[in-house]
């Protein structure tokens, strides 16, 4: 028999066709509502007064026993007509829209009474959540608690331990890096106020342990071992009893009542010991960190944040890389893991209630319930292993439902399965209505649901095969999703999410599996383990590796406005393009140009980013990039190659900035001293560099971040070496001398004998870290350069003092982030035609301070800023000086309604040199470039008006009209300049091929 198949049979391989045929039809839906209504009862539960929140919750209930009783009114009327037996007189024309129901036509004008039990269903369960939550919220409101916190009182507290305690990430601040401190949550049962008062409660807190001593002591690994093993060694349920200070947390909407600060210095005195089911989930999260000892360092950091999400072991730039390609939710577990898990059991989900299901279950002869009941079991003990995240939560209740439906035989759909999960969670814990954790889950196993198959569908209709189409499906319908939000948190977009996801997709069963097995062997078999391990360990280095080399792309992400806004914005974007996509698949040449394009966007070549963006400029002889708040300046040394000064307090944004401007080879990397703000960012500049070598200052403080710098290098393979006053090389078209700080005797620089004219500074002479910065007078191009590190007036006074021969320089790096500490002598004597400062938008010490710039504009200078004017690059030669900016627009020119004038040109000689015409360093000594006269910037009215009380200031600013501010100690001469470049700050536009301008200043 011949002829054509039905549809649903037309993929079978039998020729009577498909034995359960899968028959696509609308969504199940009805639970969909419910749920949401649950979670924004619970979102407005928490942060409404609880006097408001009983009467949303009374009149909910009121319309939904209204919304139940029309219900029952309209099902009893639309049975009336068939129990009588009294026929209609015919159809209306709403009833044949509309079609026959069961109990016969319906009025087109009255709604059915299915949609009034939905409404009470949805009313009932908004009222549910807004109820629970508001309890769960006055539980966090109850007891002395918060009264202590607002007042930041000492109290003894009695605690039941409800989370693993973990390391947060140290920071940046400043000059400093804050110490790591362990963080955990608990709930106090007990606290006896400072009067002696003894209350028994149950209230959620934050405890954190800090320990005393600064960030530079307890830095990287020592940091992290550094602190009491008794309380990184607490499990959940025990209970200690500590002495603390409790203080208000961050914020009101938070779940915990209170934060408690204690030392790590005094152990935790137990009161009550965990559970057993909490001893056994502990030792087996011990066994697996035992059995992954030996292997190589990223698969023994991935492995048990694959398996149980112990990310204790996890780097930070490992973490870097996880977040620029989202990947972190494989270190966050979730139902992926568990799907896994169970996979093993039941085999393929859609097979599970069949004779020919896959799996274990039907290998060792287990029924569907015998199956379901150890399915939950399995799911339960995956909650208590891997701790009751919100992801493992979803995972885990959907895991249950499903399997309730097999016991059953009860066949259900995935999305009411889901839905079902999110209401009954809500209702448990109402605070994973604010958590983005469980939004992102949620969002992304709906994707899987409702947009993966359709999408699969049409990349197979495209002749992809099946299996690469649901992979990449799955993997774009997530991202998709969950875009928006990670912008809401992150303020970026990735590039390279769905192909890193696609490329560690192949490794992540391997490796779940192998784990789970290595998880269960590790205590009675520790051997068998450890070869578990090992082999699990190839997966999780193939995800690392993947990881890595997705974030070391340079266009892997880029900025997006941050917040609500930003995400909403995101949200509607993607929905445009998806019909684009759509359209764009259709042709298979517009296939090709989109995936070349997106290869170029990542990718960024140099010469193609060049000409759509405008940068970096042609022709630039340095660039100070934009890090922060902090240092990190480069100076080009041929192709490919520069000399870098500092490195900024980010890894990220220093290899950015070297990624753009298309830096391969740093024969040498000068840290100017310790600071956090200066190397933190170092692992970052050796990212996939050559390196010659690093050069630091003599004086090895603060103690911690030396040791960083020294563990850095020594991973890399780069020798450390020590700069000394006197210090000359070339590079290039570079060169530069070492002015400061002077070496003692017992530390020679690499350059051979130092200065013995100068008396040796050795480290009792150097007030600090920032008075032993490397000072560097660098030459190129005509162009000379002075960075000052970050110099306080009495280093500066020194330097000065050290070289009598230092005259005006082109280009000056303000000391210190441009803060107020500058001594007038020295920027007098230098007097910069371009001053330029690295700070970070919004840094809580207000650099650059006003009267620094104030002052150097006075001075004619032109000043540059990171944290307004972004990445700043100096081209050009003495004759022709410019900069151009890649960050927001700056103004320059003349001040609108009012005259430039020149300043004076003065004719009083140079300081006088040594005989031979050499300075002390034994250089030759150099004619100062042909400078331009600098204007006044402001009107002598205005100075006299507003006339500084500082008593430092008083060189700077002009007292009157008819006192002229002090000329400079040299003799500049005019330049010879086309006559539409002679005013300092006049601005020229250079359009892009993108539209977009980078302002380019000539000084």
């Amino acid at each position: 028999m011949t002829g054509l198949r039905a549809t649903v049979h037309v993929t079978a391989a039998s020729s009577h066709g498909a034995s359960d045929p899968h028959q696509e039809g609308p969504a199940d839906l009805r639970l969909v509502a419910p749920a949401l209504a649950a979670w924004a009862g619970a979102v407005i539960g928490l942060g409404a007064p609880g006097g408001g929140a009983a009467v949303a919750c009374g009149a909910a209930v009121a319309l939904a026993l209204c919304a139940w009783r029309m219900a029952v009114v309209r099902r009893r009327a639309e049975g009336v007509p068939a129990r009588a037996g009294r026929p209609c007189a015919g159809p209306s024309p709403g009833a044949a829209r509309r079609g026959p129901g069961p109990l016969g036509p319906r009025s087109p004008r009255r709604r059915p009474a299915g949609a009034f039990v939905a409404l009470a269903a949805v009313l009932l369960c908004g009222a549910a959540g807004a109820a629970v939550a508001a309890l769960h919220a006055s539980d966090v409101r109850r007891g002395p608690l918060p009264a202590l916190a607002e007042h930041y009182a000492g109290l003894t507290a009695e605690l039941e331990v409800s989370g693993d305690p973990r390391l947060t990430r140290p920071k940046v601040r400043g000059s400093r890096r804050t110490p790591p401190v362990l963080v955990f949550t608990a709930d106090a049962v007990r606290v006896t106020a400072p009067g002696g008062a003894v209350t028994a409660v149950r209230t959620p807190v934050l405890v954190v342990v800090q320990q005393h001593g600064g960030g530079d002591e307890a830095h990287g690994t020592e940091a992290r071992e550094s602190l009491s093993s008794v309380w990184r060694g607490l499990l959940p349920s025990t209970r200690i009893r500590v002495v603390a200070r409790a203080a208000p947390p961050l914020s009101s909407a938070d779940e915990v009542a209170a934060v408690l600060r204690v030392t790590a210095e005094a152990p935790p005195v137990k009161a009550g010991a965990p559970s057993p089911l909490q001893r056994l989930a502990g030792h087996l999260r011990a066994g697996l960190r035992e059995a992954t000892d030996g292997l190589r360092p990223d698969a023994r950091a991935l492995l048990p944040g694959l398996v149980v999400g112990d990310t204790s072991r996890v780097p930070p730039d490992l973490d870097d890389a996880f977040r620029a390609t989202d990947l972190t939710h494989l270190l966050a577990v979730s139902g992926s893991n568990l799907t896994i898990v169970l996979a093993l059991l039941i085999g393929p989900p859609h097979l599970a209630t069949r004779a020919e299901r896959r799996g274990l279950a039907p290998r060792l002869g287990l029924s569907l319930r015998g199956t379901a009941v150890i399915g939950g079991a399995l799911a339960l003990a995956f909650v208590v292993v891997c701790r009751p995240d919100p992801s493992v939560l979803r995972a885990a209740a959907c895991g249950l439902i499903t399997l309730l439906a097999i016991g059953t035989g009860r066949r259900r759909s995935l999305l009411p399965a889901l839905a079902a999960a999110v209401l009954l969670l809500l209702l448990y814990d109402p605070w994973l209505a604010r958590s983005y954790g469980f939004l992102l889950s949620v969002l992304a196993t709906g994707a899987l649901l409702l947009l993966a198959p359709r999408w699969s569908a049409a990349l197979q209709r495209r002749r992809v095969p099946p299996r690469i189409a649901e992979v990449i499906a799955a993997a774009a319908a997530a991202q998709a999703v969950c875009a928006p939000v990670v912008a809401v948190l992150a303020a970026r977009v990735g590039l390279v999410a769905v192909p890193c996801n696609l490329l560690a997709e192949v490794a992540v069963a391997p490796a779940t599996v192998l784990g789970f097995a290595a998880l269960a062997v590790a205590p009675v078999a520790l051997p068998a383990a450890q070869a578990l391990s090992w082999c699990a360990g190839w997966p999780a280095e193939w995800i690392a590796g993947v990881a890595r080399t997705g974030a070391a792309l340079p266009g892997a992400e880029f900025d997006w406005p941050g917040g609500w806004g930003g995400g909403l914005v995101l949200a509607a974007a993607l929905v445009v393009l998806v019909p684009v996509v759509r359209r764009v698949l259709r042709r298979p040449w517009l296939c090709v140009l989109c995936v070349l394009a997106m290869i170029l966007a990542v990718c960024r070549p140099a010469p193609f980013t060049r000409v759509l963006t405008g940068w970096p400029p042609p022709g630039w002889r340095a660039v100070v990039c934009d890090v922060g708040q902090g240092d990190g300046l480069v100076l080009a040394a041929g192709d490919g190659t520069a000399l870098v000064v500092d490195t900024g307090p980010e890894p990220r944004a220093i290899d950015r900035c070297l990624t753009d401007l298309g830096i391969r080879r740093i024969p040498l990397l000068v840290l100017t001293h310790f600071h956090a703000d200066h190397v933190d960012g170092l692992p970052g500049a050796l990212r996939g560099r050559a390196v010659g070598a690093i050069e630091t200052t003599t004086l090895q403080d603060p103690p911690g971040q030396v040791q960083f710098v020294r563990t850095v290098a020594a991973a890399a393979r780069v020798p450390v070496i020590r700069a000394a006053r006197g210090e000359r090389r070339h590079l290039g078209p570079l060169t530069w001398e070492v002015l400061w700080p002077p070496a003692p005797p017992t530390l020679p620089g690499p350059s051979g004998p130092t200065d013995s004219t100068s008396q040796p500074v050795g480290a009792d002479d150097l007030d600090g870290p920032n008075d032993a910065s490397v000072t560097l007078l660098v030459r190129t191009g005509g162009l000379s350069l002075l960075l000052l590190g970050d110099l306080e007036p009495p280093a500066q006074r020194a330097l000065l003092a050290a070289h009598p021969e230092l005259g005006g320089v082109d280009v000056l790096k303000v000391a210190h982030h441009g803060s107020a500490h500058q001594d007038p002598p020295l920027m007098h004597r230098l007097a910069p035609r371009l001053a330029l400062i690295s700070c970070g938008t919004g840094n809580p010490y207000g650099h650059p301070a006003p009267r620094t710039i104030a002052a150097l504009r006075a001075q004619g200078a032109r000043v540059l800023r990171t944290d307004t004017d972004g990445a700043i690059a100096i081209l050009g030669t003495t004759a022709r000086l410019s900069a151009t900016v890649n960050g927001h627009r700056i103004k320059s020119g003349p001040v609108p309604g009012r005259r430039t004038r020149r300043r004076p040109v003065s004719t009083r000689r140079a300081p006088a040199r040594p005989a031979g015409g050499r300075p002390p360093g034994g250089r030759p000594a150099r004619r100062l470039s042909p400078r331009l006269p600098s204007p006044r910037w402001l009107s002598a009215w205005r100075l006299s008006a507003r006339r500084p009380s500082t008593p430092w200031l008083s060189v700077w600013w002009p007292r009157s009209r008819e006192e002229p501010p002090r000329p400079p100690p040299f003799a500049p001469r005019p330049c010879a300049l086309p006559a539409a470049n002679r005013r300092i700050g006049r601005r020229r536009s250079a359009p892009t091929a993108t539209g977009r301008t980078l302002v380019k200043d000539s000084f």
